[in-house]
């Protein structure tokens, strides 16, 4: 009996072993995260030979390891005196600083952070000790300490990429809405970003009321039921409480936080010339970098332009169109105040195209509401039948 029972095991093991490699392939494709597959090459040799091969993989990063020293407290009074007792030019560079640090200062550090952990420079802070060396993992099973660009560099077909950040870059506070989509090229192709003030449940309906009468429907005015925007009006509610500066900040730190990923992603797509289509999202569902086989040749062909000695992307002069309303109620229940959506893209495109959004109609439309999914596409298809406002940007 124990005889026949190890005749079944070894059986068992040798159908295993006729699996074609083309099976295996598919079964790795479909595992895709980058950590099981480092597991999986542990295995065997045949494996170790075999998960290089994959073609679709998923990297999530799980935690982003900052060495920036906080800043000196000397500098700090010296940039609180500059702004508050200096000379007048002294405070209007202070002024002009409080103003950048309002901008930049809540993701120029989790930018440095994403430089060091997306880099092939970046050092591995814990490496495996002790791996076999008949078998090598091509990916540690602690990617976690390590950058997408080193664990990804033993993957030689790869066609499909996606990389999860484990945070958005832009810092925002609690019950506020930003998300964004973005795609490249050697460029921007084009961003699309839903904001809103605040997004809470839909309070109940209030008791019915009764039917007006004739002399309250003589009385009403014909535009009485029409929101104030529609009217030809700039809102008044997106100029209180500083609502237009802080819908430029959400639209200049999301540009931002694009342009970083995209610049930083270079190395990755310099090492897999195979890569067909990239993804780099975060676990926060803010933001999603997005480039395409075109958009990779693209940027292959044409590298990228950094914008001064930042480490992003030069953003080219922008065409922008901005939708806004007060309210909208969202399917599921949620209200979503002082809703934004701005529409971006390189104002030489949009000349070459000879007109925008208020040309082609919703139609033309379908790149801005394909940027996001339910409940927020309708969120979107809602905000563009309202008016439109433009902006312009230079290069940045």
């Amino acid at each position: 009996m124990e005889g026949h029972e190890g005749g079944e095991e070894e059986g068992l093991g040798d159908q295993f072993e006729r699996l074609p490699d083309e099976v295996l392939l598919d079964v790795f494709g479909r595992i895709g995260d980058v950590k099981a597959l480092g597991r999986c090459a542990l295995v065997s040799r045949r494996f170790h030979a075999l998960v290089p091969l994959v073609d679709s993989v998923f990297v999530r990063v799980d935690c982003v390891i900052s060495d920036d020293p906080p800043p000196s407290s000397a500098g700090s009074a010296q940039a609180a005196a500059a702004a508050e007792g200096g000379p007048p030019a002294a405070r209007g560079r202070g002024a002009l600083a409080h103003l950048a640090r309002l901008v930049l200062g809540g993701i120029v550090r989790p930018i440095q952070a994403l430089g060091q952990i997306l880099s092939p420079a970046a050092a591995t802070v814990s490496r495996r000790s002790a791996a076999p060396p008949a078998a090598p993992a091509p990916a540690a099973a602690d990617v976690s300490h390590h950058s997408p660009s080193e664990v990804l560099r033993s993957f030689k077909e790869l066609r499909r990429l996606h990389i999860e950040l484990p945070t958005g870059e832009l810092g925002i506070e609690d019950g506020v809405l930003l998300k964004w989509k973005a795609d490249f090229g050697s460029t921007l192709g084009s961003c699309v970003i839903l904001g809103a003030s605040s997004v809470t449940s839909k309070p109940p309906p209030p008791p019915a009321a009764p039917p007006p009468t004739a002399a309250d429907s003589s009385a009403a005015s014909p535009d009485s039921s029409r929101e104030p925007d529609e009217l030809g009006n700039i809102p008044e509610s997106l100029y209180t409480n500083g609502g237009l500066k802080l819908r430029v900040v959400w639209t200049i730190s999301s540009l931002i936080a694009a342009s970083a990923r995209h610049y930083l992603l270079q190395p990755i797509i310099a090492d897999h010339s195979t890569l067909e289509s990239l993804d780099l999202t975060d676990a926060d569902g803010q933001g999603v970098l997005t480039m395409d086989k075109r958009q990779l040749q693209e940027l292959r062909v044409r590298p990228v332009s950094a914008s001064g000695n930042s480490h992003r992307t030069l953003m080219p002069a922008l065409s922008m169109r901005l939708w806004y309303a007060p309210h909208i109620e969202l399917p599921g229940g949620q209200l979503l105040k002082g809703a934004t959506l701005v529409a971006i893209r390189p104002s030489e495109d949009v000349l070459r195209e000879g007109g925008g959004i208020e040309v082609a109609g919703l139609t033309g439309a379908s790149w801005i509401l394909d940027a996001f999914e339910e409940p927020y596409r309708t969120a979107a298809q809602v905000l563009l039948k309202r008016r439109t406002y433009s902006l312009e940007m230079n290069s940045f």
